[in-house]
């Protein structure tokens, strides 16, 4: 019997890499979005009926803004720590752009259409914006943070005024929150902006991603001055960091607290916490601040148990929604066609011997539970040198696949390359494969740490050494499928993918 059947759930909720999750509710439904960086289609949607099982509905944003500098790959730039909220029968997200500054999108519906990215304030190192529309007032708000690395300012939250359609901020701003101000507080950031009791609400988290805790500031006025407390924090739980999400109230009036865990090369998976508020009128997160495992479930609708999708059969060569390319796309990188599987061209670059730098690697977010990982993968290009594969990438990267030889044969490939190499090199010998076929497999264990495996028509067998997936800076290790060839003239032809799988060990 699992802890589902009575009544309860278990935490993470989301056991993959949703970083920096904000949500809110409408009617009875719930919406969840996050952190997607440089990859595109960016800022996920996901929806619940219970706040535990959640899938994935689409993306509000097709393609990254200005389209010229995410032309090739930047893992840790983009979108960083979106606002959700639902506001004059509108959607609206608000993110930082660390290199640009704050934009803005908003849609009738969840699942759009959603607006074009709309530039609400330029500037260096303005990240983790979050909107409020006061009822009480007809005041619009928007608080934001600083990236250090960009603007010189760290630890300190910025409040302004903000038109109330969204488009703009009526001030300079102010700083309401500097957490040099208060003692053993550092990297204050992801701010999230509520109105509740007759207080002005700020849930911040502090400390850094791997150890921090997540603060509470309220105020009368929206510029403060503003009172802290630590409401949520690791205490003598396996989760490190607890902090940095979304509060959300259900229809029958429970509270609950969305938030993430950084867990190495799987990213920063998410937990549901409960919420109540205290008879000192400050919220009370988990158990009595301490982050819980297993919790009975919200009281609402029992709903079937879901998830975000992982397989996919690439019906008509379209891939799903789970999908992202590591920059924006171009035209002819996936061919639709009327029958299934995935056919991707084989792509010319300069930098095919690092996966890194390439835009037109398809991805998605390694599972956070042991699993094994596999497609059936055909080379149809001819051109020698011409490859495609299935790959592990991080700051680190190895993949499995295959590739044409200057004799015409295809062999099966595994490289790899480590996080300060600058190209990849063999992590095992290539082996003959007499088809152009393979059916390629990878099983990750509770440490990140990949076993690689091939058949070509003889069984499975392994490859290679273990290999131990790291995130980037701020990203998770993610999957990747992709097709590529050296420069030269010419197309070099095109590999297909069918039956992507993902299942747990």
């Amino acid at each position: 019997m699992t802890a589902e059947t009575v009544g309860t759930y278990t935490n993470p909720v989301l056991n993959a890499d949703w970083s920096d999750p904000d949500v809110v509710r409408v009617g009875d439904d719930f919406y969840l979005t996050a952190s997607s960086f440089g990859r595109a289609p960016g800022l996920p949607l996901l929806h619940s009926r219970d706040l535990v099982n959640w899938t994935l509905v689409g993306h509000a944003v097709e393609r990254l803004e200005p389209a010229g500098e995410f032309k090739a790959p930047r893992h840790d730039c983009g979108v960083w720590a979106p606002s959700l909220r639902h506001h004059d029968d509108r959607f609206w997200i608000f993110w930082g752009d660390p290199d640009q500054g704050i934009f803005q999108v908003n849609a009738p519906g969840i699942r759009g259409p959603w607006t074009h990215p709309h530039l609400v304030k330029e500037g260096k190192g303005l990240i983790d914006p979050c909107p409020l529309w006061d009822d009480e007032t007809g005041e619009a708000y928007l608080v934001h943070a600083w990236a250090k690395s960009r603007s010189g300012i760290k630890n300190r939250l910025t409040g302004h005024r903000m038109h109330p359609d969204g488009t703009s901020l009526l001030d300079e701003g102010k700083v309401i929150v500097d957490g040099d101000r208060i003692p053993g507080w550092f990297t204050l950031e992801g701010p999230k902006l509520y109105r509740h009791d007759g207080w002005f609400w700020i849930f911040a988290p502090a400390g850094s991603v791997e150890t921090g805790w997540q603060g509470a500031f309220r105020s009368r006025g929206f510029f403060g001055p503003y009172e802290e407390k630590v409401v949520l924090e690791q205490k003598d739980t396996d989760v490190n960091g607890p902090h940095q999400g979304g509060w959300v109230r259900t229809p029958s009036g429970e509270d609950w607290f969305l938030h993430f865990q950084q867990r190495g090369a799987y990213g920063r998976v998410v937990h549901l916490q409960p919420m109540r508020w205290g008879a000192d009128g400050w919220p009370v997160l988990g158990e009595d601040g301490a982050p819980v495992a297993v919790h009975p479930r919200p009281d609402l609708p029992p709903q079937p148990a879901a998830a975000p999708a992982t397989d996919d059969d690439f019906p008509g060569g379209r891939f799903g929604r789970q999908w992202q390319w590591t920059a924006n796309p171009q035209d002819g990188w996936a061919t639709q066609h009327s029958g299934d599987g995935l056919r991707l061209a084989c792509v010319r670059s300069a930098d095919a011997h690092d996966l890194r730098k390439l835009p037109n690697v398809l991805t998605q977010r390694l599972p956070g539970i042991p699993s094994a990982v596999e497609v059936e993968l055909r080379l149809h290009g001819e051109e020698p040198g011409a490859r495609a594969g299935l790959a592990v990438l991080g700051d680190a990267f190895s993949w499995i696949g295959l590739q044409r030889g200057a004799d015409g044969a295809v062999h099966v490939v595994h490289r790899f390359a480590e996080a300060v190499a600058e190209k990849e090199r063999d992590a095992d010998h290539p082996r003959l494969a007499p088809e152009g076929r393979a059916r390629l497999r990878i099983e990750i264990d509770a440490g990140a740490r990949c076993r690689f495996f091939h058949d070509v028509g003889d069984g499975l067998r392994p490859s290679g050494q273990v290999f131990a997936a790291t995130p980037w800076r701020w990203v998770g290790a993610l999957l990747g499928l992709f097709a590529l060839a050296p420069v030269g003239p010419g197309h070099a032809g095109a590999a297909s993918f069918t039956q992507f799988r993902i299942n747990p060990l």
